[in-house]
């Protein structure tokens, strides 16, 4: 990956969620990493899978999505997999072992973008209450500060080009998929609703993640389309997702997202990758 000459200002805003570095499952790069105390680990099969798809999001589609333009990119929450709800699947419980894969996958992604860098806290289960593991992980890797000097921030309110765009990490869930759309458009209303209650500029463009699913919706606006999307994760299938309704028959899904000014319109393109279904055995 190499970096780009930036302009005063970028066309192109790239979104990516849940990496859960340090997770089995999680985000690993194809290298051996040394933890504390000296032993080291390395992916597996699937794990590998996955990094060649990130390599292709940053190498191939990214710069095509974008028009060899620079970008700015944003991490949008659970970029390590921290110690939670009794789970064995991380690669280590110290929590510097994980922020130390997080780095490695993430810095030079922030090459890559000219430090155009900002990241969102996600889930306490994950980073840590009030995301203080996260904070760590963006201080370290130079995110962007908010204007309370925190380094990674609960929210963004960002331009691009014309467009206003609010991004988050949480959303509400479904164990259906005939709801998927739900949630995602109920946070366009509401945005919507308290943009007149305070009389505010509504944002063009609403991106949420935490599900690991993608899913966009569109409602048409004075000024061409309202916008709402879900990011695709990063992870692959855990031990949780055979349990959960609308997941365990479900192929996880890898991925990231664009929003870009076009030359009349604000719009979308997302990049999404999932595993192939087992093997057919033979009775």
């Amino acid at each position: 990956m190499t970096a780009r000459k930036r302009k005063s200002q970028t066309s192109n805003l790239i979104v990516i969620s849940d990496l859960h570095c340090g997770c089995r499952f999680g985000l690993f790069p194809d290298e051996q990493v040394e933890l504390d105390g000296g032993v080291t680990v390395g992916p597996s099969e699937l794990q590998r899978k996955a990094w060649s798809w990130w390599g292709e999001f940053w190498g191939e589609w990214v710069p095509r999505a974008c028009h060899g333009e620079p970008f700015t990119v944003v991490v949008n929450g659970d970029s390590t997999d921290g110690v939670h709800h009794g789970s064995v699947t991380q690669v280590s419980h110290n929590l510097a072992d994980q922020a130390k894969i997080a780095e490695k996958v993430l810095k030079p992604v922030v090459d890559l973008c000219d430090g155009q860098f900002y990241m969102i806290r996600g889930t306490e289960a994950h980073v840590g209450k009030s995301g203080q593991e996260e904070e760590r992980l963006a201080k370290a890797l130079g995110a962007k500060k908010d204007r309370e000097g925190h380094h990674a921030r609960y929210e963004l309110w960002i331009r691009v080009g014309q467009g206003l765009v609010h991004i988050l990490h949480h959303i509400g869930t479904t164990g259906s998929q005939h709801y998927e759309s739900t949630s995602p458009l109920k946070e366009l209303v509401e945005a919507y609703a308290e943009a007149g209650r305070w009389r505010g500029q509504p944002p063009d463009c609403i991106v949420r993640s935490h599900r690991h699913r993608h899913i966009e919706v569109r409602v048409p606006t004075s000024l061409g389309y309202g916008i709402t999307f879900t990011t695709p994760g990063w992870q692959l299938k855990t031990p949780f997702a055979w349990k959960i309704p609308g997941a365990r028959q479900s192929v996880p899904q890898l991925g990231g997202s664009l929003v870009r000014q076009g030359d009349e319109d604000m719009y979308t393109r997302h990049f999404v990758r999932s595993p192939e279904r087992p093997k057919v055995e033979i009775a």
